[in-house]
């Protein structure tokens, strides 16, 4: 699976299990793809080895939350229930043109 962010194809991997949704990107750098949380509206960057970018997104894939260059030892707290809302976890600064209110196109291969 992989989005489009300007023009950018970045391929997205999902945690989908206790232990990827527990470590996430924690130790990881130079990783060139994004890190998909469905059903979650909180994240922390605790032992990450670089900055990250962050988009909370609703069931509609419409973007509800982003934030840019996200340092490590932060908690992220989207408001949004918890069922409702998924996060993206992205490289740093490669959401910069994402506004809130846009709609993520997801692309399976």
């Amino acid at each position: 699976m992989y989005i489009l962010i300007d023009d950018q194809k970045i391929v997205i991997k999902k945690a989908n299990s206790i232990v990827k949704r527990f470590f996430g990107l924690m130790g990881k750098t130079d990783f060139n793809y994004g890190l998909l949380f469905k059903h979650t509206n909180s994240i922390h960057t605790f032992f990450m080895k670089e900055n990250i970018d962050i988009i909370g997104f609703n069931k509609n894939n419409e973007v509800i939350f982003k934030a840019l260059n996200i340092p490590k030892n932060k908690i992220i707290k989207i408001n949004n229930k918890i069922k409702n809302t998924s996060v993206l976890e992205l490289p740093s600064n490669t959401s910069k043109k994402v506004k809130i209110g846009d709609k993520l196109t997801f692309v399976s291969e």
